[in-house]
């Protein structure tokens, strides 16, 4: 079947963040209404001539990010299931639009109580929830990584590193500061991916706006990135600004772009998947997929092991702080492997 062109839009939302509460009502009462206003902008975005089939929001969008609270202090406060009472309006408005939602959200599951994951996650037309990463590099927060072998058994690596093919193509997502992780993208090209959505919450450096053009060019795929709009999430106060949306499309070529970080819907592009698919095919030296070496690489990367993985499967995280010993771990494997020079050498 063959895809017709079809738009993207980037949600550039304020948020509120959820640490300015302080007891669990008032935190879901600030959610509540941050859910409200990226519906508001939802709306917006598709109240026109030429509506997206795809929009998604930025990380953190909902609540904000835990800043230095405790795990069990934040699971208290401002974190539910996916699907959950968060993203039930968000549902709501996919089916209302017929649309696709990706969004972002620190998640609770049962099976891994004591815990919380920074999750992104896409809503279908009908307003069910059909993909759902779970970050694995993160700022310090839990991750799947933390109890990798538990996880993998649960979930295998088909949920690890999901892709859902849809209508519109095949679709995967990647939080925020993993876009400056290779391997992760890497990951969702080799389950298929031939759209990126990016959920970001970021300060304005090289890096990061490097690493998205680097991603999409290198793994021949979209990459939708929405940011948020006014203060970022680390930024308590609000004075580092966010902004800095981008639609990217497989050649690393930005298709639009919002500099300025006041909310709106106006990062908006067409995404041409059979125009993707037909540069996949071709044979010649501008595929980088055909072109790609992998085996050789094996015996250098296939074996690389910094940061420990299992590092919390006998027992949940309880603060941030308790990463320090599996970070002295990494650092001491990278001088031990040659990787890092340590000081003293």
């Amino acid at each position: 079947m063959t895809i017709q062109p079809w738009r993207a839009t980037c949600i550039q939302m304020p948020s509120v963040l959820a640490t300015k509460a302080e007891t669990p009502d008032a935190a879901r009462a600030i959610i509540k209404a941050n859910v409200a206003k990226a519906i508001e902008l939802i709306d917006l975005a598709c109240g026109g001539d030429n509506p997206p089939r795809v929009v998604v929001l930025p990380e953190f969008g909902l609540q904000g990010p835990p800043h230095g609270l405790t795990i069990d202090r934040w699971l208290d406060l401002a974190v539910c299931s996916v699907p959950g009472w968060i993203s039930a309006p968000l549902q709501d408005a996919a089916r209302r639009h017929g649309i696709y939602i990706g969004f972002n959200q620190f998640e609770s599951d049962p099976q891994w109580p004591g815990r919380y994951f920074n999750s992104c996650a896409l809503i279908d037309p009908r307003g069910e929830v059909i993909l759902r990463y779970r970050r694995i590099n993160t700022a310090a927060w839990p991750s799947p990584h933390d109890v990798m072998d538990q996880y993998l058994d649960h979930h295998g690596i088909d949920g690890t590193f999901p892709v859902v093919d849809t209508e519109l193509g095949r679709i995967g997502m990647i939080a925020c500061g993993e876009i400056a992780v290779p391997e992760v993208a890497r990951c969702l090209m080799a389950q298929g991916a031939e759209i990126i959505l990016h959920p970001t919450n970021e300060d304005n450096t090289p890096s990061q706006e490097a690493a998205k053009i680097a991603r999409a060019a290198e793994n021949m795929v979209y990459l939708i990135s929405a940011n948020v709009a006014d203060g970022i999430g680390f930024s308590a106060d609000g004075s580092v600004k966010g902004g800095r949306s981008r639609i990217i499309d497989f050649r690393g070529r930005t298709l639009a772009y919002r500099e300025g970080s006041e909310p709106g819907v106006d990062v908006t592009a067409e995404i041409d998947v059979e125009a993707l698919r037909q540069a996949r095919r071709d044979t010649g030296m501008g595929n980088t997929l055909l072109r790609g070496r992998w085996e050789i690489y094996r015996p250098l990367l296939g074996n690389l092991a910094v940061y420990p993985p299992n590092s919390f499967a006998q027992r949940p995280m309880a603060d941030i702080s308790e990463t320090a010993g599996p970070v002295q771990i990494g650092l001491d494997t990278l001088y031990g492997s040659g990787i890092v020079v340590p000081p003293d050498a």
